[in-house]
């Protein structure tokens, strides 16, 4: 019974590698279009618009071609803590525009601290009176879960922004939207 016993185990042993060794000389080499992984269109169009005449793109990853610059080389700055007030239109890489302070008829004015973080980095290299285009990634926009049912999640934000002016915050409660356009 143990003879038995012994010679079952180690049969039973030696066939897995075995039966290993045969299956992988018949699997194939490259795995199978199926198994490639689907490519992304958001980082695929950050890729090529990276490689576009004029863009830019920061370490964060942000881009940004100037289509317009400041007329006074001493053009203020806006620093993390101001108020800017800009006009622009935003789409997503298909072109549906999601908002527009065009459209609106009026420029917008808000604190740039409180803005998605590829505004704050782009905005704060830019002078008053300069129109810049921005692309910015998901990471750097609403991210994974998106913001409204205009933007999906995992967008990538086109921008066009012309900076209107930079004016330091006073000790309006810059937390209430209501006190942004004063």
């Amino acid at each position: 019974m143990k003879t038995r016993t012994l010679v079952l185990i180690a049969t039973l042993l030696a066939m897995p590698p075995a039966g290993l060794i045969a299956m992988a000389q018949q699997a194939p080499s490259t795995p199978p279009e199926a198994a490639q992984p689907t490519p992304d269109p958001q980082r695929q169009y950050l890729a090529q618009n990276a490689k576009q005449p004029g863009w830019q793109v920061t370490p964060s990853g942000l881009q940004f071609k100037i289509d317009q610059r400041a007329t006074n080389p001493a053009a203020v700055r806006p620093a993390l803590t101001d108020i800017v007030t800009v006009h622009y239109r935003g789409t997503l890489i298909d072109g549906k525009e999601f908002d527009s302070s065009y459209k609106r008829g009026q420029p917008a004015t808000f604190p740039l601290n409180r803005l998605i973080r590829g505004w704050q980095e782009g905005i704060s290299m830019m002078r008053v009176g300069e129109k810049w285009q921005f692309a910015i990634p998901s990471d750097l926009g609403y991210g994974p879960k998106g913001a409204g049912d205009d933007i999906p999640p995992g967008a990538t934000l086109l921008f066009t922004v012309e900076l209107l002016d930079v004016r330091k915050p006073d000790n309006t409660n810059l937390l209430d939207p209501k006190n942004w356009g004063r």
